[in-house]
């Protein structure tokens, strides 16, 4: 059976930070509070919608507030979220190259926008198995879609790996007993300094070597 790749989505093969900012900073003017750069909302990334709301709102946010703000980030989000948000550079192309591998996408991003995401941006189809944040009862860092993952592709752990740009994704891989390799042009690599990767890339095309070893 052949290895899988499993990849996060946002930061990893997708640059959708315009998007997100623009859509955090809409849910923010709502609030009458000012907008924030995308560095600044770029770090409130890879956890989850509701927690990146609840970053964006401040720790002292009341509950109500993080919920309705939630909703209008949601509805908004799914109106723009191809807006601006593009494949980041070789991704395409090194995905056709790896078609002998098993593909999969494990995300915190909600399911229905994972999937819309791919779909617009014409990669839906490479990939045998696409996990969102709610698609699970637990998100990463837990390890569950991971092992949904193998089971749905046959495959086991030694010959899987889990690709992404935070220390989330690494920890993901290592609850599951994956290698993790990390990308150095997300959006969280600052998080690599403390929970480092097996193996760190700066570019897309560098996956192929890597994996094929």
């Amino acid at each position: 059976m052949a290895p899988v790749l499993i990849f996060d989505l946002d930061g990893t093969l997708v640059d959708s930070k315009k998007d997100l900012s623009a859509s955090v900073n809409h849910v923010r003017s709502t609030f009458q509070l000012p907008p924030l750069t995308e560095h600044e909302i770029s770090n409130f990334i890879g956890d989850g919608a509701q927690m990146l709301i609840q970053r964006a709102l401040g720790a002292d946010a009341p509950p109500s507030d993080v919920h309705s703000g939630l909703q209008l980030f949601l509805s908004y989000y799914r109106d723009h979220m191809l807006d601006q948000s593009v494949l980041y550079p070789g991704v395409y192309e090194t995905l056709d190259r790896l078609s002998d591998f098993r593909l999969a996408v494990l995300t915190n991003k909600p399911i229905r926008f994972s999937r819309t995401m791919l779909e617009g941006l014409g990669i839906l189809h490479k990939f045998a198995a696409v996990y969102g944040g709610n698609s699970f009862e637990r998100k990463k860092p837990d390890p569950v879609g991971i092992f949904q993952i193998l089971a749905d592709t046959k495959s086991h752990p030694e010959k899987a790996w889990m690709i992404g740009d935070s220390a989330v994704d690494v920890l993901t891989g290592r609850n599951a007993g994956v290698k993790t390799c990390g990308v150095s042009w997300g959006y969280a690599t600052d998080t690599f300094k403390t929970t480092p990767p097996d193996f760190l890339i700066h570019r897309f095309e560098e996956i192929e070597e890597l994996v094929r070893g």
